[in-house]
């Protein structure tokens, strides 16, 4: 038996939950559908940085955006997501790295961000743990973190009060299209009748791409973190090193998390283990903490976890509509740094799906970029007609009003 459903979102992590909140305030009915658990791949692995500062400049107007709705959740999603805006510093080791991160603030206050590179006293007096070999450091006092499994379920569970399905331990493997439109969606358990399929799939973005003929520069890249016993609090603060080699928090309740990369998870991966815990990375990820914090260095660490990032070739997401497949949304390919834009990506994809319009240009993260030489426009104009040459808007609210 055919199952009917208005639109299918392939993935629940914290991008598909959203995308599935913002649509079903709309009215509609979405169907997510998750090959592990919610939350079980990336949005349960990552450090819950909700952090503006350190990303490429084409990102920030959603970052800066999504910040200000991480403020909102709490009461939009009745549901405490330990949204903790306390500020975000990015330590230096050495002149080299000092000189590299000034230059790099310089850019992102030119593109509007409150940001400051601060010397080896003001750091320590931010954060008087931090170690002497710190040399100086950027500050973003509006950066911040949160709890990726509250977030993650508490957009699920709105949702689903709101008429959402969640279907776990499913995977999509086809997608049925008709004169290049989606018709339909087939999962290891059912078949769907649909019009709309949105790939907030993640690592597995490239193999749903790949189902209606479409290809990403999209790789899974290695990485692993730990947390520790529960202590008192010592930083209220995101923290990360100046290459983004090490990052870490200390939860609401006490524990320290501490995650990052060591330079060999390219080859890890390759090795076609899954998601394994090496004994190598643990301890190294120990040492970067220590260095930073020497304080630390007598915590006991209870777990260490690994997770795969959906890395794209230019570090950049693909979000929108593709002109080859009418139907077909992407909403992934993150790269390591999406969990903190959830919220803008939710309302931005919901508006798109909804009304044919975004509140935020969508033009530097369309499919088209890598296809057509960077050619290629992936969002609406006006309330029916796309800027794009052949894929139709999905206008789902006018499609409410005619059921």
């Amino acid at each position: 038996m055919v199952e009917t459903a208005d639109l299918v979102i392939v993935g629940g992590g914290v991008m598909g939950c959203a995308i599935a909140y913002n649509l079903a305030k709309e009215g509609l009915k979405p169907v997510v559908v998750e090959r592990s658990e919610i939350g079980g791949e990336a949005s349960g692995a990552n450090g819950g940085g909700v952090r503006q500062s350190a990303r490429n400049l084409k990102e920030m107007p959603l970052a800066m955006a999504s910040v200000q709705l991480y403020g909102q959740l709490k009461e939009e999603l009745g549901q405490d997501v330990e949204y903790v805006r306390q500020g975000n510093l990015r330590l230096c080791l050495t002149e080299e790295e000092v000189a590299a991160l000034t230059k790099s603030v310089e850019n992102q206050k030119a593109a509007g961000l409150e940001l400051e590179m601060v010397g080896q006293k003001q750091v320590r007096e931010i954060l008087p743990l931090v170690s002497e070999k710190v040399l100086g450091a950027s500050w973003c006092p509006t950066d911040g973190h949160a709890n990726p499994f509250l977030t993650t379920y508490g957009f699920m569970k709105k949702a689903r009060e709101l008429g959402a399905r969640f279907l776990t331990h499913e995977e999509v493997v086809g997608i049925d299209l008709k004169r290049a439109k989606v018709v339909g969606v087939t999962t290891s358990k059912r078949r769907f009748s649909t019009d709309l399929v949105v790939n907030a799939a993640g690592v597995a973005g490239r193999r749903i791409a790949n189902l209606v003929g479409l290809d990403l520069p999209l790789k899974p890249v290695f990485s692993e973190a730990l947390i520790t016993e529960p202590v008192e609090p010592l930083f209220p603060q995101m923290i990360g090193s100046a290459k983004g080699a090490f990052y870490g928090r200390q939860t609401p309740h006490g524990p320290v998390f501490w995650g990052g990369f060591i330079g060999t998870e390219d080859y890890i991966y390759e090795r076609g283990q899954g998601k394994p815990n090496f004994n190598c990375i643990g301890p190294a990820a120990a040492k970067g903490l220590i260095e930073l914090f020497p304080a630390l260095a007598k915590l006991h660490v209870l777990r260490t976890w690994s997770g795969l990032i959906a890395a794209m070739s230019d570090g950049l997401p693909v979000l929108g509509l593709v002109d080859e497949v009418k139907g077909f949304v992407m909403a992934t390919g993150f790269s390591g740094h999406g969990f903190g834009l959830a919220p803008i990506i939710g309302k931005l994809m919901g508006e798109l799906i909804m009304d044919c319009r975004v509140s935020l240009s969508l033009k530097d993260f369309c499919y088209g970029r890598f296809d057509r030489g960077g050619q290629g426009r992936c969002e609406c104009q006006d309330n029916a007609t796309c800027t794009i040459d052949t894929a139709a808007c999905p206008n789902k609210r006018t499609w409410l009003k005619n059921i």
